[in-house]
């Protein structure tokens, strides 16, 4: 179980996963050592499952970010596992989700152009043999960051 203490624990976290140990309990009003036995258990316990950096698409080169709805044809358990491998193993696919409705996946793609997302979709993910069709969607502006998790 969590107490506030916990909450307000990992709400400080999603803010900003950088916050040292000091940082935090000045925060929170703990100990630096408590603080760590802390986020020792909460990393035990999978409720911290990674700290990671936010990166910045564009200065990268990525300047197309799109969603892509796919549709297969079959859904046999070997075409989904294909399939699940072959997103897996494209880096401009930064999120995959399973959905209901009418398209069985939902990507998050990043791309350095549209040419680059027309070679993901029309030599990558078309060619697979469970796909029936794919619909894209063009990011015009991300209004708002993936947030924090509500605690």
């Amino acid at each position: 179980m969590l107490d506030s203490t916990d909450t307000r624990l990992l709400a400080a976290l999603q803010r900003d996963a950088s916050l040292t140990a000091q940082e935090l309990s000045e925060a929170l009003n703990l100990s630096a050592s408590q603080i760590g036995r802390r986020k020792q258990r909460l990393e035990a316990e999978g409720y911290i499952e990674a700290y990671v950096a936010r990166l910045d698409a564009a200065k990268l080169g990525l300047g197309v970010q799109g969603f892509v709805q796919v549709h297969l044809a079959t859904h046999g358990p070997e075409h989904a596992a294909g399939f699940a491998r072959l997103i897996n193993a494209q880096p401009q696919v930064t999120s995959a989700w399973t959905l209901t409705g009418d398209a069985d996946y939902l990507l998050r793609v990043y791309c350095t152009d549209l040419a680059a997302l027309n070679t993901l979709i029309h030599d990558i993910l078309l060619p697979h043999p469970a796909v029936a069709r794919v619909h894209s969607q063009i990011v015009m502006d991300h209004l708002k960051r993936d947030g924090p998790l509500p605690t």
